[in-house]
Protein backbone atom coordinates (compact mmCIF):
# COMPACT_ATOMS: atom_id res chain seq x y z
CA UNK A 1 0.00 0.00 0.00
CA UNK A 2 1.57 3.27 -0.83
CA UNK A 3 0.34 7.17 0.00
CA UNK A 4 1.41 10.05 -1.58
CA UNK A 5 2.18 12.98 0.66
CA UNK A 6 2.12 16.67 -0.47
CA UNK A 7 6.15 17.18 -1.04
CA UNK A 8 5.62 14.58 -3.67
CA UNK A 9 2.76 15.91 -5.54
CA UNK A 10 5.11 19.00 -6.29
CA UNK A 11 6.81 16.96 -9.27
CA UNK A 12 3.55 16.04 -10.77
CA UNK A 13 2.80 17.49 -13.95
CA UNK A 14 0.25 20.56 -13.86
CA UNK A 15 -2.19 18.99 -16.52
CA UNK A 16 -5.88 19.09 -16.58
CA UNK A 17 -7.53 15.81 -15.07
CA UNK A 18 -9.74 13.99 -17.24
CA UNK A 19 -10.78 11.24 -14.75
CA UNK A 20 -14.60 10.22 -16.34
CA UNK A 21 -16.70 12.31 -13.93
CA UNK A 22 -14.70 14.74 -12.82
CA UNK A 23 -16.47 18.35 -12.66
CA UNK A 24 -15.97 19.80 -16.38
CA UNK A 25 -15.63 23.15 -14.73
CA UNK A 26 -12.98 22.19 -12.61
CA UNK A 27 -11.21 19.95 -14.77
CA UNK A 28 -8.43 22.72 -15.54
CA UNK A 29 -7.77 23.78 -12.42
CA UNK A 30 -7.59 20.46 -10.18
CA UNK A 31 -4.49 19.98 -8.02
CA UNK A 32 -3.75 16.29 -6.13
CA UNK A 33 -3.03 16.72 -2.81
CA UNK A 34 -3.17 12.30 -2.01
CA UNK A 35 -3.06 8.87 -3.17
CA UNK A 36 -3.43 6.30 -1.88
CA UNK A 37 -2.48 2.76 -4.09
CA UNK A 38 -3.13 -0.96 -3.69
CA UNK A 39 -2.32 -4.31 -4.48
CA UNK A 40 -3.63 -8.09 -4.31
CA UNK A 41 -1.14 -9.18 -1.57
CA UNK A 42 -1.49 -6.22 0.21
CA UNK A 43 -2.83 -5.87 3.81
CA UNK A 44 -6.63 -4.78 4.55
CA UNK A 45 -9.58 -4.98 2.27
CA UNK A 46 -9.36 -2.51 -0.48
CA UNK A 47 -13.17 -0.99 -0.12
CA UNK A 48 -12.74 -0.49 3.52
CA UNK A 49 -9.40 1.39 2.78
CA UNK A 50 -11.01 3.69 -0.36
CA UNK A 51 -13.45 4.53 2.18
CA UNK A 52 -11.27 5.93 5.51
CA UNK A 53 -8.62 6.98 3.00
CA UNK A 54 -11.61 9.49 1.47
CA UNK A 55 -13.25 10.43 4.64
CA UNK A 56 -9.76 11.28 6.32
CA UNK A 57 -9.07 13.35 3.27
CA UNK A 58 -12.26 15.34 3.47
CA UNK A 59 -14.33 13.71 1.24
CA UNK A 60 -16.61 11.92 3.46
CA UNK A 61 -18.30 9.01 1.76
CA UNK A 62 -19.82 7.08 5.36
CA UNK A 63 -23.24 8.02 4.40
CA UNK A 64 -23.89 8.12 1.11
CA UNK A 65 -27.88 8.50 1.81
CA UNK A 66 -26.67 11.76 3.33
CA UNK A 67 -24.72 13.92 0.03
CA UNK A 68 -22.70 16.75 1.44
CA UNK A 69 -22.07 20.13 -0.90
CA UNK A 70 -18.92 21.06 -3.46
CA UNK A 71 -17.19 23.99 -2.33
CA UNK A 72 -14.38 25.89 -3.89
CA UNK A 73 -12.38 25.70 -0.35
CA UNK A 74 -12.94 22.09 0.29
CA UNK A 75 -11.62 18.81 -1.50
CA UNK A 76 -13.68 18.79 -5.22
CA UNK A 77 -13.37 15.05 -5.26
CA UNK A 78 -11.32 12.26 -5.81
CA UNK A 79 -10.73 9.72 -8.64
CA UNK A 80 -11.35 6.44 -7.91
CA UNK A 81 -10.23 2.97 -9.58
CA UNK A 82 -10.96 -0.53 -8.35
CA UNK A 83 -9.56 -3.36 -10.59
CA UNK A 84 -11.87 -6.39 -11.29
CA UNK A 85 -9.67 -8.76 -9.33
CA UNK A 86 -10.24 -6.32 -5.94
CA UNK A 87 -13.58 -6.22 -6.43
CA UNK A 88 -14.18 -9.78 -6.07
CA UNK A 89 -11.06 -9.90 -3.54
CA UNK A 90 -13.48 -7.92 -1.36
CA UNK A 91 -16.63 -10.20 -1.25
CA UNK A 92 -14.19 -13.26 -1.15
CA UNK A 93 -14.46 -14.83 -4.57
CA UNK A 94 -11.60 -16.14 -7.08
CA UNK A 95 -9.22 -13.13 -8.35
CA UNK A 96 -8.85 -15.00 -11.49
CA UNK A 97 -5.06 -15.54 -13.20
CA UNK A 98 -2.25 -13.07 -12.40
CA UNK A 99 -2.57 -9.64 -14.47
CA UNK A 100 -0.59 -8.98 -17.04
CA UNK A 101 0.00 -4.90 -15.89
CA UNK A 102 1.50 -5.81 -12.58
CA UNK A 103 2.52 -2.10 -12.34
CA UNK A 104 -1.05 -0.72 -12.29
CA UNK A 105 -2.56 -0.90 -9.13
CA UNK A 106 -6.11 -2.71 -8.00
CA UNK A 107 -7.09 0.46 -6.19
CA UNK A 108 -6.41 4.01 -7.12
CA UNK A 109 -7.98 6.85 -4.81
CA UNK A 110 -6.69 10.59 -5.86
CA UNK A 111 -7.86 12.86 -4.00
CA UNK A 112 -7.97 16.98 -5.70
CA UNK A 113 -8.25 20.18 -4.37
CA UNK A 114 -8.97 23.40 -6.36
CA UNK A 115 -6.02 25.36 -7.85
CA UNK A 116 -5.66 28.82 -8.05
CA UNK A 117 -4.24 28.32 -11.92
CA UNK A 118 -5.70 26.51 -15.04
CA UNK A 119 -3.68 23.57 -16.53
CA UNK A 120 -2.63 23.38 -20.00
CA UNK A 121 -1.98 19.64 -21.75
CA UNK A 122 1.63 19.10 -22.51
CA UNK A 123 2.73 18.99 -26.42
CA UNK A 124 2.07 15.84 -28.50
CA UNK A 125 5.24 13.58 -28.32
CA UNK A 126 6.26 11.03 -30.51
CA UNK A 127 3.81 7.70 -30.43
CA UNK A 128 4.46 4.22 -32.37
CA UNK A 129 2.28 1.15 -31.60
CA UNK A 130 3.36 -2.24 -32.99
CA UNK A 131 1.29 -5.11 -33.66
CA UNK A 132 -1.14 -6.66 -30.91
CA UNK A 133 -0.51 -10.37 -29.67
CA UNK A 134 -3.93 -11.96 -28.43
CA UNK A 135 -3.92 -14.02 -25.36
CA UNK A 136 -5.86 -16.37 -26.71
CA UNK A 137 -6.44 -17.38 -30.20
CA UNK A 138 -9.73 -17.44 -31.84
CA UNK A 139 -9.95 -21.14 -31.52
CA UNK A 140 -8.88 -20.81 -27.23
CA UNK A 141 -12.01 -18.49 -27.29
CA UNK A 142 -14.14 -20.85 -28.97
CA UNK A 143 -13.39 -23.75 -26.81
CA UNK A 144 -14.04 -21.54 -24.12
CA UNK A 145 -17.13 -20.68 -24.54
CA UNK A 146 -17.89 -24.39 -25.45
CA UNK A 147 -16.48 -25.18 -22.10
CA UNK A 148 -18.78 -22.28 -20.39
CA UNK A 149 -22.16 -23.95 -22.61
CA UNK A 150 -21.21 -27.45 -20.81
CA UNK A 151 -21.19 -26.19 -17.49
CA UNK A 152 -24.41 -24.16 -18.23
CA UNK A 153 -25.94 -27.49 -19.35
CA UNK A 154 -24.63 -29.41 -16.21
CA UNK A 155 -26.40 -26.48 -13.86
CA UNK A 156 -23.38 -25.12 -12.60
CA UNK A 157 -24.14 -21.73 -13.99
CA UNK A 158 -26.55 -19.85 -16.09
CA UNK A 159 -24.65 -17.13 -17.46
CA UNK A 160 -20.49 -16.68 -18.18
CA UNK A 161 -18.74 -13.22 -19.17
CA UNK A 162 -15.73 -14.28 -20.91
CA UNK A 163 -12.68 -11.86 -21.41
CA UNK A 164 -9.64 -12.12 -24.21
CA UNK A 165 -6.54 -9.86 -23.26
CA UNK A 166 -4.13 -8.36 -26.30
CA UNK A 167 -1.06 -6.67 -25.57
CA UNK A 168 1.03 -4.68 -28.08
CA UNK A 169 4.68 -2.82 -27.75
CA UNK A 170 4.76 0.70 -28.14
CA UNK A 171 7.68 3.53 -28.32
CA UNK A 172 6.75 7.30 -27.20
CA UNK A 173 4.27 9.00 -25.05
CA UNK A 174 1.11 6.62 -24.56
CA UNK A 175 -1.12 9.12 -22.50
CA UNK A 176 -2.31 11.42 -25.50
CA UNK A 177 -3.40 8.08 -27.07
CA UNK A 178 -4.80 7.01 -24.29
CA UNK A 179 -7.29 10.30 -23.48
CA UNK A 180 -8.24 10.28 -27.03
CA UNK A 181 -10.09 7.26 -26.04
CA UNK A 182 -12.66 9.77 -24.16
CA UNK A 183 -13.51 11.36 -27.65
CA UNK A 184 -15.27 7.74 -29.28
CA UNK A 185 -18.64 8.31 -29.91
CA UNK A 186 -20.67 7.06 -27.06
CA UNK A 187 -17.97 6.74 -24.60
CA UNK A 188 -19.93 7.74 -21.29
CA UNK A 189 -16.81 7.29 -19.11
CA UNK A 190 -14.11 8.45 -21.71
CA UNK A 191 -10.67 9.60 -19.33
CA UNK A 192 -7.97 8.47 -18.25
CA UNK A 193 -5.89 7.92 -15.19
CA UNK A 194 -2.00 7.99 -14.74
CA UNK A 195 0.70 7.29 -12.07
CA UNK A 196 3.96 6.05 -11.86
CA UNK A 197 5.02 3.78 -14.68
CA UNK A 198 1.24 3.23 -15.28
CA UNK A 199 -1.54 5.02 -17.25
CA UNK A 200 -5.10 3.88 -18.35
CA UNK A 201 -7.67 4.80 -20.62
CA UNK A 202 -11.25 4.69 -21.03
CA UNK A 203 -14.03 4.89 -23.16
CA UNK A 204 -17.23 3.09 -21.50
CA UNK A 205 -20.28 3.60 -21.78
CA UNK A 206 -21.50 1.54 -18.67
CA UNK A 207 -22.82 2.65 -15.59
CA UNK A 208 -21.50 0.76 -12.74
CA UNK A 209 -23.34 2.67 -9.89
CA UNK A 210 -23.59 6.54 -9.91
CA UNK A 211 -25.78 8.48 -7.60
CA UNK A 212 -28.44 10.78 -9.42
CA UNK A 213 -31.39 12.70 -7.59
CA UNK A 214 -31.27 10.96 -4.55
CA UNK A 215 -30.65 7.53 -5.84
CA UNK A 216 -28.24 5.02 -6.78
CA UNK A 217 -27.92 4.10 -10.46
CA UNK A 218 -27.02 0.77 -12.51
CA UNK A 219 -26.94 0.89 -16.39
CA UNK A 220 -26.19 -2.96 -17.07
CA UNK A 221 -25.57 -3.24 -21.15
CA UNK A 222 -26.28 -6.57 -22.20
CA UNK A 223 -26.58 -7.16 -26.05
CA UNK A 224 -24.18 -6.20 -29.09
CA UNK A 225 -25.17 -6.15 -32.83
CA UNK A 226 -23.61 -3.96 -35.79
CA UNK A 227 -24.90 -0.31 -35.87
CA UNK A 228 -27.07 -0.60 -38.92
CA UNK A 229 -30.40 -0.81 -39.55
CA UNK A 230 -30.68 -4.49 -39.69
CA UNK A 231 -28.46 -4.77 -36.77
CA UNK A 232 -30.90 -3.06 -34.75
CA UNK A 233 -33.97 -5.10 -35.60
CA UNK A 234 -32.04 -8.20 -34.94
CA UNK A 235 -30.35 -6.98 -31.37
CA UNK A 236 -34.40 -5.78 -30.80
CA UNK A 237 -35.57 -9.92 -32.00
CA UNK A 238 -33.53 -11.75 -30.25
CA UNK A 239 -34.75 -14.01 -27.89
CA UNK A 240 -31.42 -14.83 -26.90
CA UNK A 241 -29.73 -11.49 -25.97
CA UNK A 242 -33.12 -10.40 -24.21
CA UNK A 243 -32.79 -13.44 -22.41
CA UNK A 244 -28.95 -12.68 -21.49
CA UNK A 245 -29.80 -8.81 -20.81
CA UNK A 246 -32.73 -10.14 -18.22
CA UNK A 247 -30.57 -12.15 -16.54
CA UNK A 248 -28.66 -9.19 -15.85
CA UNK A 249 -30.87 -6.81 -15.01
CA UNK A 250 -32.34 -9.23 -12.33
CA UNK A 251 -28.55 -9.80 -10.71
CA UNK A 252 -28.10 -5.76 -10.62
CA UNK A 253 -31.59 -5.85 -8.78
CA UNK A 254 -30.00 -8.18 -6.37
CA UNK A 255 -26.89 -6.09 -5.97
CA UNK A 256 -28.65 -2.83 -4.78
CA UNK A 257 -31.22 -4.32 -3.25
CA UNK A 258 -28.67 -5.59 -0.98
CA UNK A 259 -27.65 -1.99 0.01
CA UNK A 260 -30.98 0.11 -0.77
CA UNK A 261 -34.10 0.82 1.24
CA UNK A 262 -36.43 -1.93 1.27
CA UNK A 263 -38.86 -2.08 -1.42
CA UNK A 264 -37.45 1.10 -3.35
CA UNK A 265 -35.36 -1.03 -6.06
CA UNK A 266 -37.10 -0.78 -9.42
CA UNK A 267 -36.03 -1.04 -13.31
CA UNK A 268 -36.48 2.50 -15.02
CA UNK A 269 -35.72 1.29 -18.31
CA UNK A 270 -35.45 -2.35 -19.83
CA UNK A 271 -33.53 -2.88 -23.35
CA UNK A 272 -33.34 0.22 -24.81
CA UNK A 273 -30.79 -0.05 -28.26
CA UNK A 274 -28.26 2.61 -27.67
CA UNK A 275 -24.84 3.22 -30.15
CA UNK A 276 -21.80 2.80 -28.89
CA UNK A 277 -19.27 3.26 -32.26
CA UNK A 278 -20.10 1.52 -34.93
CA UNK A 279 -22.10 -0.93 -32.43
CA UNK A 280 -26.10 -1.23 -30.92
CA UNK A 281 -25.87 -2.34 -27.35
CA UNK A 282 -28.37 -2.84 -25.16
CA UNK A 283 -29.01 -1.08 -21.88
CA UNK A 284 -31.58 -1.02 -18.66
CA UNK A 285 -31.67 1.79 -16.10
CA UNK A 286 -31.94 0.22 -12.50
CA UNK A 287 -32.14 2.41 -9.28
CA UNK A 288 -32.94 2.39 -5.93
CA UNK A 289 -33.06 4.37 -2.67
CA UNK A 290 -29.71 3.59 -0.39
CA UNK A 291 -29.85 2.71 3.08
CA UNK A 292 -29.41 4.96 5.68
CA UNK A 293 -25.89 5.26 6.67
CA UNK A 294 -24.30 3.14 3.71
CA UNK A 295 -21.57 3.14 3.20
CA UNK A 296 -18.72 3.59 0.32
CA UNK A 297 -17.34 0.15 1.04
CA UNK A 298 -20.52 -1.59 1.44
CA UNK A 299 -21.74 -0.26 -1.59
CA UNK A 300 -18.63 -1.21 -3.90
CA UNK A 301 -19.00 -4.84 -2.11
CA UNK A 302 -22.43 -4.92 -3.24
CA UNK A 303 -21.99 -3.74 -7.37
CA UNK A 304 -18.00 -4.90 -8.11
CA UNK A 305 -17.32 -6.52 -10.05
CA UNK A 306 -20.29 -5.68 -11.71
CA UNK A 307 -22.65 -8.33 -12.97
CA UNK A 308 -22.96 -7.32 -16.88
CA UNK A 309 -18.80 -8.37 -16.76
CA UNK A 310 -19.16 -11.69 -14.20
CA UNK A 311 -22.62 -13.69 -15.07
CA UNK A 312 -24.95 -15.33 -12.79
CA UNK A 313 -25.00 -16.38 -10.03
CA UNK A 314 -21.86 -13.75 -9.79
CA UNK A 315 -19.82 -16.34 -7.06
CA UNK A 316 -20.49 -19.01 -9.11
CA UNK A 317 -19.27 -16.94 -12.38
CA UNK A 318 -16.34 -16.01 -10.69
CA UNK A 319 -14.83 -19.51 -10.23
CA UNK A 320 -15.79 -20.31 -14.09
CA UNK A 321 -13.89 -17.07 -15.37
CA UNK A 322 -10.80 -17.84 -12.94
CA UNK A 323 -11.33 -21.11 -14.39
CA UNK A 324 -10.81 -20.19 -17.66
CA UNK A 325 -9.44 -16.70 -18.76
CA UNK A 326 -5.56 -17.50 -19.17
CA UNK A 327 -4.56 -13.81 -18.30
CA UNK A 328 -6.24 -11.60 -15.52
CA UNK A 329 -8.66 -8.37 -16.20
CA UNK A 330 -6.13 -6.09 -15.24
CA UNK A 331 -7.52 -2.32 -15.89
CA UNK A 332 -10.75 -3.95 -17.24
CA UNK A 333 -14.03 -4.95 -16.23
CA UNK A 334 -13.14 -3.13 -12.85
CA UNK A 335 -14.56 0.29 -11.73
CA UNK A 336 -13.53 3.96 -12.71
CA UNK A 337 -14.72 7.49 -11.97
CA UNK A 338 -15.20 10.20 -9.73
CA UNK A 339 -16.00 10.35 -5.92
CA UNK A 340 -17.06 13.94 -4.94
CA UNK A 341 -18.58 15.13 -1.93
CA UNK A 342 -21.94 15.89 -3.27
CA UNK A 343 -21.61 12.47 -5.85
CA UNK A 344 -20.64 9.14 -7.41
CA UNK A 345 -20.15 8.26 -10.42
CA UNK A 346 -18.49 5.49 -11.47
CA UNK A 347 -17.96 3.74 -14.77
CA UNK A 348 -17.46 -0.21 -15.78
CA UNK A 349 -13.97 -0.28 -17.05
CA UNK A 350 -15.05 -2.16 -20.50
CA UNK A 351 -13.81 -0.16 -23.46
CA UNK A 352 -10.47 0.16 -21.56
CA UNK A 353 -6.49 -0.03 -21.84
CA UNK A 354 -4.19 0.06 -19.80
CA UNK A 355 -0.15 0.71 -20.58
CA UNK A 356 3.20 -0.04 -18.51
CA UNK A 357 6.85 0.67 -19.76
CA UNK A 358 6.51 -1.08 -22.73
CA UNK A 359 3.43 -2.31 -23.31
CA UNK A 360 -0.12 -1.37 -24.11
CA UNK A 361 -2.86 -3.70 -22.88
CA UNK A 362 -6.78 -4.23 -23.94
CA UNK A 363 -9.62 -6.24 -23.12
CA UNK A 364 -12.81 -7.75 -24.65
CA UNK A 365 -15.47 -10.34 -24.32
CA UNK A 366 -18.73 -10.74 -24.18
CA UNK A 367 -21.75 -12.56 -22.06
CA UNK A 368 -21.90 -16.44 -22.47
CA UNK A 369 -25.32 -18.40 -22.55
CA UNK A 370 -26.70 -21.67 -23.30
CA UNK A 371 -27.16 -20.27 -26.84
CA UNK A 372 -24.62 -18.45 -27.94
CA UNK A 373 -22.67 -19.65 -30.61
CA UNK A 374 -18.74 -19.56 -30.19
CA UNK A 375 -17.68 -18.19 -33.36
CA UNK A 376 -19.95 -15.53 -32.84
CA UNK A 377 -18.72 -14.82 -29.71
CA UNK A 378 -15.24 -14.55 -30.92
CA UNK A 379 -16.43 -12.02 -33.44
CA UNK A 380 -18.10 -9.91 -31.02
CA UNK A 381 -15.42 -9.26 -28.92
CA UNK A 382 -13.14 -8.32 -32.07
CA UNK A 383 -15.88 -5.73 -32.84
CA UNK A 384 -15.81 -4.24 -29.63
CA UNK A 385 -12.25 -4.09 -29.55
CA UNK A 386 -11.45 -2.59 -33.22
CA UNK A 387 -12.26 0.89 -32.42
CA UNK A 388 -10.33 1.14 -29.10
CA UNK A 389 -7.13 -0.30 -31.47
CA UNK A 390 -7.62 1.76 -34.45
CA UNK A 391 -7.64 4.71 -32.26
CA UNK A 392 -4.98 3.90 -30.28
CA UNK A 393 -2.54 3.17 -33.35
CA UNK A 394 -3.46 6.84 -34.55
CA UNK A 395 -0.36 9.05 -34.94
Amino acid sequence: MRRNGPDGVEALPHVPVAVPGAPPACRSRLVETARLQWRLGDDGDPTDLAQRFLTAHGVDVDDLSRPGRHTADGPCGAALFLSAAAGAYAVGAPTGAPTPVPALPDLVVVVYHHGDRPHRPPPPAGWRLGDWRDSWTPDAHAAAVESVRAAIARGDVYQVNLVGHAAADYTGDPRPALRRLAALPGARYGGALTGPGWALGCASPETLVATEHGRLVTRPIKGTRAATAAGRRDLLASAKERAEHIMIVDLERNDLARVARTGSVRVDELFAVRRWCDLWQAESTVSAAPADGLGLADLLRAVCPGGSVTGAPKHAALAQVAAREPVGRGAGMGALGWVGPDRLDLGLTIRTAAADAHRLHLWAGGGITWDSDPAAEVAEAAAKAAPIRALLAAG
